[in-house]
């Protein structure tokens, strides 16, 4: 047996030497998964039994070698749901949760002001975390899905399985054909990072995310202006779009739906630091 404060300690040590963001975090939601217990409750844990340190320190050791901590779990929470992820699969980030924010707050309000059921799209899907977390709050909206990649649609296929949502294994360019001009709202997470940004990706995205969910050609901007296109095709006039960008596209990416002249009220959103994260655009013709 050895005293939690002395095995946390070095685990903090250890990953902050390492480089990873956030060690204090870390150490401690790795300890609590390996006690099966959760990071509020270890201050009840005085000491660690031997086999759990064992398996602590292989943890921990994967964890410096800058391994994502949701894939060492095999859990990531995403607003108010638990998602599976794992090898193969975008690990879902906090800011994202502002995008599944905004799309929940626009598929409540077009059924309130409509009447009608609102249909919502994410493309991109990945783990599923944007559509699983619109299925959640708003239970009367009819939400489809799609993912190109095979391990990805995979993941997704857990995390959705038990809810309503339709998810297809398919490439957003041409996806949904059946729900063209119908579609309230349209969400996307896009890979957008330019392709000679490689060297600034941090390990656990470059190392670990599946490049097709990361890059997007020489400025980032690829996807992007697959899914202007794509989301002007599915939108009913009226409807809206929003996605995530890198916060270096501020201006850019808004830029390639106000180019077209297909979009009203195109604007950026800000995320909780500051920083650009997404937009929004309404389809105008």
């Amino acid at each position: 047996m050895t005293a939690r404060r002395a095995v946390l300690s070095a685990a903090v040590d250890r990953l902050r030497e390492a480089g990873v963001a956030s060690p204090e975090h870390d150490a401690a939601e790795l300890l609590a998964h390996v006690l099966g217990t959760t990071r509020s409750r270890l201050p009840l844990v005085d000491e660690v039994p031997v086999a759990a340190l064992a398996s602590y320190d292989v943890l921990v050791a994967r964890r410096a070698a800058r391994e994502p901590l949701q894939h060492l779990t095999g859990t990531a929470y995403f607003r108010h749901v638990e998602l599976a992820v794992g090898p193969g699969v975008f690990v879902p980030r906090p800011e994202t949760e502002l995008l599944a924010g905004w799309a929940i707050e626009e598929a409540i309000s077009t059924g309130s002001t409509t009447g009608r059921v609102p249909v919502v799209v994410d493309l991109c899907t990945g783990s599923g975390a944007v559509a699983k977390s619109i299925a959640d709050e708003v239970p009367s909206a009819r939400v489809h899905a799609v993912e190109l990649d095979e391990a990805a649609h995979g993941w997704a296929e857990r995390n959705l399985s038990g809810t309503d949502v339709d998810l297809r294994h398919g490439d957003m360019a041409t996806a949904f054909d059946d729900l063209v001009g119908t579609v309230d709202v349209l969400t996307c997470n896009p890979p957008y990072i330019p392709l000679d940004a490689w060297e600034s990706v941090a390990p656990e995205a470059r190392d670990h995310d599946p490049h097709l969910a990361l890059f997007s050609g020489r400025d980032g901007l690829d996807a992007i202006r697959v899914l202007e296109r794509r989301a002007a095709a599915l939108l009913r006039t009226g409807g809206v779009v929003g996605f995530e960008h890198a916060d270096a596209q501020g201006e850019s990416a808004p830029a390639v739906f106000t180019a077209t002249g297909r979009w009203a009220d195109v604007r950026d959103h800000l995320d909780l630091a500051g920083r650009a994260r997404f937009t929004t655009a309404r389809l105008a013709r």
